[in-house]
């Protein structure tokens, strides 16, 4: 599914216009884009949890030449979903 696909499908949920169907995705998508920028877990009741998590520096190797490097602390996102997502996805609970 796209974003675009999410939209359709809001529009044709909620009866609002396409355009505040655009918007409303749009502003939804910012506000965790921002949220999580900031450090901040997202709960969503039902769906699961998005995290920012630290990952440390560490040792690597390079594949093409086998030299060590360096590979820099980054930050990574995870995503757990919540045991309801889990038993939709199963076919449970229908």
């Amino acid at each position: 599914m796209t974003k675009a696909d999410l939209i359709e499908k809001v529009y044709l949920k909620t009866g609002f216009s396409k355009k505040e169907s655009m918007e409303i995705v749009e502003e939804v998508f910012d506000l965790i884009k921002s949220t999580l920028a900031e450090g901040e877990e997202i709960k969503v009741s039902g769906f699961g949890n998005f995290v920012v998590q630290n990952k440390a520096a560490r040792r690597g190797r390079n594949p093409q030449t086998g030299d060590e490097i360096e590979i820099a602390s980054r930050k990574i996102l995870t995503f757990k979903p919540s045991p309801v997502l889990k038993g939709a996805i199963n076919g449970e609970g229908r």
